[in-house]
């Protein structure tokens, strides 16, 4: 191998279970690469979170801002913690102080069914679910993070933003994903989630994105509202391809995708931007059952998967791509043999299911994402 052919992974666990589920990915991690070969992984683990503001008075260090920086990805746990919170009274939250940080614009969060899973709905077309939430990641409603306005005790303010250079980025990669997933059997469609008949911000959300989808013209664009795409998410989600949205929205919609899949445990995301790019389960530090091994291990190491599989593409190394699909058919494998997590009303915690994986990975035969 080469200095091109290894990848320095940013690791941040954060707080809670963030820890729990960190360690056993690190070593999954380890597992595909060696099995694999062709590409090497170098892990410098760095403080953040709300434990470390306690301590310190810092959520997020600048000597953890550098080391991410200069990294070639960012793995992270969780972070936050409920009773731990700036003046404002808002949580720590330095992945999204990442996210505006390095402009990491699109957020992808995967809604896939695996197989062994007891169906989340009753019909059965819900048991093979593929579709992606790309939820806007910088602007939206939260660019008032930290600067909203409570103007007395009858009155506060926050102020949506939507910007055309983001949109356009934002909607290239979304018709770039479908445009992926078509190749692959997917069915090439992007639907842009807004509130374009009520409010002016959306309206302009809507037009950008007719604009770039003319670009694509090998995918169907289409538009819903968000009160409908909920429903519909319920209702039939096997309809759905891509869909992006705001940044609020989307952060709704990919928290039902994962109740769609069994629990935030099942749900992995990535925050991706030009250069940079943060990858970590959509679930929090979970503090009732932080420390008693319960926690599930899954939407990381999916997470860890999306991570391989993105430095694959974007340094052009098909044994990361590999490993990274390694991962996920080592994951599919053990819930389709019987696995069940605690969120489930199994009794797998995070030691049991990490072995299962690792043993699964000595055998499984890589699947494509």
């Amino acid at each position: 191998m080469t200095a091109n052919d290894t990848f320095t992974i940013c690791v941040l666990p954060g707080d809670g279970i963030g820890v729990e589920v960190m360690a056993p990915c690190l070593a999954v991690l380890e597992a595909a690469a060696r099995r694999v070969g062709g590409f090497g992984l170098v892990f410098d683990e760095r403080p953040a979170g709300a434990l470390f503001y306690r301590d310190t008075g810092v959520a997020l260090p600048k000597a953890t801002l550098d080391v991410a920086a200069r990294a070639d990805a960012i793995l992270l746990g969780a972070m936050g913690w409920p009773d731990i919170r700036y003046e404002d009274g808002t949580e720590i939250s330095p992945q999204i102080d990442l996210r505006m940080e390095f402009g990491l614009y699109a957020g992808v969060r995967p809604v896939r069914s695996l197989a062994g899973m007891a169906p989340v709905l009753a019909d059965p077309r819900g048991r093979a679910l593929d579709f992606v939430v790309i939820r806007e990641s910088t602007e939206g409603l939260f660019a008032s993070r930290g600067k909203g306005s409570v103007v007395d005790d009858r009155q506060a303010f926050d102020t949506m933003m939507i910007t055309r250079d983001v949109c356009e980025r934002l909607f290239d990669f979304s018709f770039g994903l479908a445009r992926q997933r078509k190749a692959q059997g997917g069915k090439g469609v992007v639907t842009c989630v807004d509130k374009a008949n009520v409010f002016a911000s959306f309206a302009f959300f809507r037009k950008v994105f007719d604009e770039r989808a003319a670009l694509f013209p090998d995918i169907r664009a289409d538009h819903a509202y968000i009160d409908a795409t909920a429903l519909n998410l319920v209702r039939r989600p096997w309809e759905l391809d891509v869909l992006v949205t705001e940044n609020m929205f989307g952060d709704i919609l990919s928290d039902l995708g994962a109740g769609l899949m069994g629990g935030m445990g099942f749900a992995p995301s990535a925050d991706i931007g030009d250069r940079q790019a943060v990858f970590q389960p959509c679930h929090g530090t979970a503090p009732d059952i932080a420390g008693q091994d319960k926690a599930n291990p899954t939407a990381m190491f999916l997470s860890a998967a999306m991570m391989l599989e993105w430095l694959g593409v974007k340094h052009d190394n098909e044994a990361a791509t590999r490993a990274g699909g390694l991962i996920r058919a080592a994951v599919g494998r053990v819930f389709a043999e019987g696995a069940s997590s605690f969120e489930t009303g199994g009794r797998d915690g995070t030691s049991a299911l990490s072995r299962k994986v690792l043993d699964a990975l000595k055998t499984a035969e890589p699947v494509a994402r």
